[in-house]
């Protein structure tokens, strides 16, 4: 039999997480476990990195409206008002669903900062790697991209940063010409990249009687594509009911034909007719939207043909993250 490892009596070195400094994941942890670092204080930390965090805009003004331009808005831009107010030398700060390039973040010449919604996280929290790129945004030097990282897993979220109080009121846009200052004369070669992404993206109108409902346009049909606060199983079984007694549509030829999942929301959606836009969907939703708010008051046990509709919506879901 191998002989038992002797157990040392000696003071470990005490240190608290905080003081903790990252080194190689086989290297010898510096609290003086004697295990290797991913082993011990690497473990919390890369755990930390990579949990999900279902509802990263849970808290934020308009987290419905947060998760429409992560997911599926094309070209919208946000003023976001920050706690405190804007740091001198920033004359405003604005969430762009996408930038040039791709680009996590960028510095104007003038010191204003745009922030890339729609870009790949490292995390497995948006927030948080949101709020690092947005700090390093801020200490940019002007006419800069910000280029992505891994957060600090102890790092400030969106939460901490921006003011609650503050409204949240997207801009959509029909194309790209947000990304510089003037379009009408970029260079040639500016004007052909935006002539490029403004031939890809798909026309999209936010509705303006209920909220975080965007239409869009699609040739062989349109869409109502509507991100809901409500708790999911709470939501579908709404659904349900009103699908059940046929009072689940927008109005003639429109068809609500299932849902997205993002970010901890659902995002019910409407097949409508290629000749239907936005306007016309305006008043059907408002009154769709007091038939929802009935239906989510019911607890009533679902009915057999309700089952059945639920059964039908939750296999028409589609999960976007």
């Amino acid at each position: 039999m191998a002989k038992k490892r002797v157990q040392t009596k000696a003071k470990r070195p005490q240190l608290s997480d905080a003081e903790i400094p990252v080194v190689g994941a086989r290297e010898p942890c510096p609290c003086g476990s004697g295990r290797r670092y991913k082993a011990c204080h690497g473990r919390a930390a890369a755990h930390a990195v990579t949990e999900l965090v279902q509802r990263p805009f849970e808290g934020l003004p308009g987290e419905c409206d947060w998760v429409a331009l992560r997911e599926l808005v094309p070209a919208a831009t946000v003023e976001l008002p920050l706690k405190g107010g804007l740091p001198e030398g920033v004359p405003s700060v604005t969430l762009a669903t996408v930038l040039p390039m791709a680009w996590p973040a960028l510095r104007r010449d003038d010191g204003s900062v745009l922030l890339g919604l729609q870009n790949d996280t490292a995390s497995g929290d948006i927030s948080r790697d949101l709020a690092d790129t947005l700090q390093q945004a801020l200490a940019a030097q002007h006419g800069t991209p910000v280029q992505g990282r891994r957060a600090p897993a102890d790092g400030p979220r969106l939460q901490d940063l921006l003011d609650p109080e503050g409204a949240f009121e997207p801009v959509v846009h029909s194309g790209f010409e947000f990304w510089v200052p003037d379009a009408e004369n970029a260079t040639p070669e500016v004007a052909a990249s935006l002539e490029r992404a403004n031939a890809a993206a798909i026309p999209t109108v936010k509705l303006t009687g209920v909220d975080a409902a965007y239409w869009c346009e699609t040739p062989d049909k349109n869409h109502l594509r509507w991100v809901m606060p409500h708790p999911e199983e709470q939501l579908l079984d709404a659904l349900a009911r009103l699908h059940a007694a046929g009072r689940s549509s927008l109005g003639e030829g429109t068809r609500l034909v299932g849902s997205f999942r993002a970010h901890g929301l659902t995002v019910p959606v409407w097949d409508l007719p290629s000749g239907v836009g936005a306007e016309d969907v305006e008043k059907p939703a408002a009154e769709f939207a007091e038939r929802l708010a009935a239906a989510l008051a019911t607890d009533a046990p679902l009915t057999p043909d309700e089952r059945r509709a639920r059964g039908g919506l939750t296999n028409r879901q589609v999960t976007l993250s």
